[in-house]
């Protein structure tokens, strides 16, 4: 291959634009050659360079008394105390499940744990974001069957839980599905390993499976829209061995124990070429690699398909010069491929060889730092006012709210989740203290007094009809599942999820959301430690809509303060903290019940939500909470009859008295920020009141847990009711029938 002539047509092919081959030209002083040029082409492809990222993401915040690394490694790391720090991140896989569903999602799963992992830390969790087309359309049900199979299919097998999520369904996402993927582990805080190398003359050791023709090119394909060829880059998508993963990890964990390893870098997207070239520049040193030397799964693969590829379950390490057998016995001890392919270099060049043939010699700076940055073009939409150019007033009331109530619950909007989350095993390693279902997931850490909290959350129309608003929400919401487990938001991880960066209303979409999280996390304190940016989320030409989403961590100080949104005894108080302005726009209900997808969005005081998240909280750690539930999606009623469907009882009820100042429906349905139902013991009603006072937050009774009925009054009008076993069966059933 290196005597193929570079074309205009090659370069275009390999998604670069005629300028930036110019600059590769510039920088190497001659033309490259064909390996040359397909080693820039997946490193300055947006998906590993960030290209029309970088400027909008330095906005964010970074740093914390608490974070011990922030955005540029493989993953964020947070100190928790006693000696030990918590280590996440959240990476997107949606091009690859898009064309194969199974494996896209299961080697996303693969690539976020080696993420974890390679910081020197153990995984403990795993979190996914879902989103899917319509499921009347079938095509949707097969794309969504695969990926949460895949899903469930490695990390099973890896014995890492999936400790819960969430999955949003909406016609932007049909063949255009978002398969975000969060893991979480824990490190010593000591002994946190980093992706670079160091000290020449060191050796670099390939470990893990073999390298195949899978995957290349992967990350170019993430670099690029849809369109009807699609299915021709099947080839492009990865095949994982979760098994080998499993062997993968624990020889790297046992490997970190010996104080030999100087670095370590997983082969993610762009294969050894990312791996050799991060680690080189991070480092500031050269790295040189002998393909001849690589462990081959076929045989006659050119340079440039070794350099390329994106075979799973691989990681690059630097070792202390003189250990190399050491490091190299445990991986064969764990069945796994280890040897010596290359060292440490002074001369800051990524050198590949093939035995004696030089191969490729590019500036490993040029790859990384310094690739091209683009400040592209920024378009308000014309149509934004349009969008919610909308009088909820004039809208009718429905015949029958209690018709209205079956629809919603029983939509895949608001339908139990159970179908998806029973295909995980949530109790592997016996850490789990929440199970799926409620607001957030909640795990012990065996060796600590003090637990952790882990949620993700972000709303694409909120965002299409307010790009600002909606990621102040993202954030505002995050925090709040964290704290009504009983938890302190502590920091962030973010997976921002746009269409092409090419089109400048795509650009002006990505630059407010990003304001509006910076926003968000500054008022909660919540630093940004990394994630991900996934564009050209597009097929055929339509986008997605814009769809950030937020991983927060934090920590709960005592087991006692552990909280979930089902209620736990009948004749319990239940209290609304926050206030009802009944507002419809953007809503699930608008929606749902009328087919009009319009704002505005409901608005959001951060200083309110943060006096509303600090008086929760203190009522937790006062012990006069016996459930909280942030109220979203779907209003009200939808968040009543959630925390009756997630109680142990199965005839868990309420009866609610509700004032009849605004419309019904908007009162039932409406999705106003900033509340959250708890319940009580109607003993302790005066301290939470007084407590709500204090922070200034609006609170109301609204009735009490009863059992064996569900019933909701609007003044003196009786609007929902039904027996709460019913309501509950055909919750938990709904979303499984399309998927017999």
């Amino acid at each position: 291959m290196k005597d193929i002539k570079i074309t205009k047509e090659i370069i275009e092919q390999h998604g670069l634009s005629e300028d930036e081959y110019k600059r590769i030209v510039e920088i190497l002083g001659r033309e490259p050659n064909i390996t040359e040029l397909g080693i820039y082409s997946v490193m300055w492809s947006e998906h590993c360079s960030y290209k029309s990222s970088k400027i909008y993401l330095k906005k964010l915040p970074t740093e914390g008394k608490q974070v011990i690394q922030g955005p540029g490694e493989n993953a964020g790391v947070v100190d928790i105390g006693f000696n030990k720090a918590v280590v996440f991140k959240i990476e997107s896989h949606n091009h690859p499940s898009f064309i194969e569903p199974y494996q896209g999602a299961a080697t996303g799963v693969g690539g976020i744990v080696r993420d974890i992992f390679t910081m020197g830390a153990r995984p403990i969790a795993l979190m996914n974001s879902l989103r899917f087309g319509l499921l009347s359309d079938k095509d949707n049900v097969r794309i969504m069957e695969g990926v949460v199979s895949g899903i469930a299919g490695y990390g099973n097998c890896l014995g890492i839980p999936d400790v819960g999520g969430e999955v949003f369904f909406d016609s932007s996402y049909s063949k255009n599905p978002l398969v975000n993927a969060f893991c979480l582990g824990i490190a010593d805080k000591e002994n946190i390993f980093y992706g670079k190398a160091s000290g020449v003359g060191n050796p670099i050791i390939y470990v893990g499976s073999k390298t195949g023709k899978d995957g290349i090119h992967g990350a170019t394909m993430a670099s690029s829209e849809f369109d009807e060829k699609s299915e021709e880059k099947r080839p492009n998508v990865q095949v994982g061995d979760p098994f080998m993963e499993k062997l993968l990890l624990e020889a790297c964990l046992e490997a970190f124990k010996t104080g030999y390893i100087i670095g370590i870098q997983d082969m993610g997207a762009a294969g050894l070429t990312c791996s050799s070239c991060e680690m080189g520049s991070r480092g500031n040193t050269g790295v040189m690699i002998d393909l001849d030397k690589v462990p081959l799964r076929e045989e006659g693969m050119t340079p440039y398909e070794i350099m390329l590829s994106e075979s799973q379950e691989r990681m690059l390490l630097t070792v202390l010069k003189g250990k190399e057998k050491e490091i190299i016995d445990i991986f064969k001890k764990w069945d796994l491929e280890a040897c010596v392919i290359g060292e440490v270099t002074d001369d800051g060049n990524l050198t590949v060889m093939m035995g004696s043939d030089l191969v490729a010699k590019i500036p490993n700076k040029s790859l990384t730092d310094d690739c091209p940055i683009y400040e592209r073009p920024l378009k308000k939409p014309e149509n934004i006012e349009k969008l919610s150019d909308f009088n909820q007033d004039e809208l009718p009331i429905p015949g029958d709210l209690n018709v209205v109530f079956f629809d919603m619950i029983t939509s895949p909007l608001h339908a139990s989740r159970r179908w998806v989350y029973e295909q995980y095993d949530h109790m592997v390693r016996t850490n789990t203290v929440v199970l799926p279902g409620s607001d957030a997931a909640v795990l012990r850490v065996k060796e600590l007094p003090i637990l952790l909290s882990m949620s993700l959350d972000g709303n694409g129309k909120y965002c299409y009809f307010n790009p600002k608003v909606g990621g102040k929400i993202a954030v505002a919401e995050s925090c709040r599942n964290i704290v009504c487990s009983g938890g302190k938001p502590i920091a962030a991880t973010n997976c921002l999820n746009f269409g092409s960066p090419e089109n400048p209303d795509v650009m002006w979409y990505f630059s407010e959301v990003i304001d509006g999280i910076k926003e968000g996390c500054e008022m909660f304190g919540t630093p940004i430690t990394g994630g991900n940016v996934s564009f050209y989320n597009e097929t055929m030409g339509k986008g997605i809509l814009p769809t950030p989403v937020i991983g927060m961590v934090g920590v709960i100080k005592d087991i006692a303060f552990v909280t979930t949104s089902g209620f736990k005894d009948f004749g319990d108080m239940i209290v609304l903290l926050g206030k009802n302005k009944g507002h419809i726009g953007a809503s699930d209900y608008l929606e749902l019940v009328f087919g009009i997808k319009k704002g505005p969005v409901p608005e959001i005081d951060l200083k309110e939500e943060f006096n509303l998240q600090g008086g929760l909280y203190e009522m937790i750690t006062e012990g006069l909470i016996k459930s909280a539930h942030d109220i979203s999606e779907g209003g009200l009623a939808v968040a009543l009859a959630e925390s009756c469907f997630t109680s142990f009882f199965e005839d868990m009820g309420v009866y609610i008295e509700l004032p009849d100042d605004l419309r019904e429906d908007f009162t039932l349905f409406g999705e106003d920020q900033s509340r959250v139902i708890i319940s009580i013991d109607k003993d302790d009603f005066e301290k939470v009141k007084h407590i709500a006072e204090k922070w200034n937050i609006p609170q109301m009774s609204l009735g009490f847990t009863a059992k064996g009925k569900f019933e909701v009054k609007v003044g003196n009008h009786l609007f929902l009711y039904n027996d709460p076993r019913f309501l509950r069966n055909i919750w938990e059933s709904a979303l499984s029938e399309y998927f017999k």
